[in-house]
């Protein structure tokens, strides 16, 4: 069975996606202060290099100015793509990975990492393989990274509404929300600043699913010379 997305019960098993009890929207104004102070804690350049060097002491505030944060960098791009995404894409559709292939996979990944660090789809994909290939440690901590953005989303709201949506700054991070969920989505709309996703009729007690993408359409004006 040939499906992209098989990666993620994997890291299901860890039980910390669940919605949080409280939410709060980020705050903008501050993450872009914060990260921009050199003598704060979460001054961006400090925290990336931690980032990408797997630094698992990362707390959930750090995550959650990694994640935003990136919003005011100038390489933010919501159309990102990464440009060897096909040879990617040759692994993601086989039925059973080939341990010759895993070190070719891993350098992709890490390739695709170091021009994008949120992707969240690579990075699931790389933590799956380093499990495949019985590296217990990079396993760990690519998880926990992974885990810790996700958790950043999440508690930036409950999708219950354009006012609650979760904030996200790329499309394909809906979707990694929506999988992560198991939830099946039979349409999708803008709705005000929100991607309004909407689930299967009859199989869950939400008929849809927001996402604040204010960041995004902001990035999006920019790339086309608006102000």
């Amino acid at each position: 069975m040939k499906k992209s997305f098989y990666i993620l019960t994997i890291l299901l098993s860890f039980n910390c996606f669940s919605q949080p009890a409280e939410f709060k929207a980020p705050d903008y104004e501050q993450i872009k202060t914060d990260i921009a102070d050199r003598s704060s804690n979460f001054f961006y350049d400090t925290l990336l290099k931690r980032l990408k060097e797997k630094d698992t002491s990362l707390t959930a505030d750090d995550h959650l100015h990694l994640y935003y944060g990136y919003a005011f960098r100038k390489e933010y791009n919501s159309f990102y793509r990464f440009k060897d995404e096909e040879k990617l894409m040759k692994y993601y559709r086989m039925d059973k990975l080939d341990p010759k292939d895993y070190d070719d996979i891993i350098k992709l990944c890490e390739k695709g990492l170091n021009d994008f660090p949120f992707d969240l789809k690579i990075m699931n994909f790389l933590s799956y393989v380093y499990r495949a290939k019985g590296d217990e440690a990079l396993y760990k901590k690519t998880s926990k990274i992974f885990e810790g953005i996700v958790d950043a989303i999440i508690s930036s709201g409950d999708g219950k509404s354009c006012e609650t949506g979760f904030h996200v700054l790329m499309i394909g991070h809906e979707y990694t929300l929506l999988g992560l969920f198991n939830l099946e989505v039979s349409g999708q709309s803008l709705v005000g600043k929100c991607d309004y996703m909407k689930l299967t009729e009859g199989k869950y007690k939400m008929e849809g699913v927001y996402f604040n993408i204010e960041k995004m359409m902001e990035n999006e004006t920019k790339a086309f010379g608006g102000r």
